[in-house]
């Protein structure tokens, strides 16, 4: 009695790792084991680099962010905090789209916050 392998899933198993790895290089593209660990890697990679998208997307609109404020006469700290203290809640992905599309409403923005550090500042006198 030969042994149950349970060829066909085994197979297509097999083949679908090896499309995932088509365009790998050397091995990886043409041998299971590499290209299982290669495609492995790969998602790993994937994963954590979605995560850090979304980080370095934040790290642009600050940038961003930053250079419009010093534009307008005030730090980025100062910006947010006044911001804050205006009870204006925009993220910074919006008040960067602003900072660049519209620069009249963004120095709208800049004044109400340079108005509500003044009272801040009043209050704590």
């Amino acid at each position: 009695m030969a042994r149950a392998t349970n060829s066909p899933a085994s197979r297509k198993r097999h083949k679908k790792v090896l499309k995932y790895a088509r365009g790998y290089f050397g091995n990886k593209s043409k041998l299971f084991r590499y290209a299982k660990e290669a495609v492995q890697h790969a998602w790993q990679y994937a994963y954590a680099a979605r995560k850090k998208k979304k980080a370095d997307r934040r790290g642009l609109w600050i940038v961003r962010l930053n250079a419009a404020c010093r534009n307008a006469g005030i730090t980025y700290s100062r910006f947010i905090e006044g911001l804050k203290a205006a009870n204006i809640l925009l993220d910074r992905k919006i008040l960067s789209d602003i900072a660049i599309r519209d620069e009249v409403a963004f120095n709208g923005l800049v004044k109400k916050a340079q108005a509500a550090l003044k009272s801040k500042a009043g209050a704590k006198a």
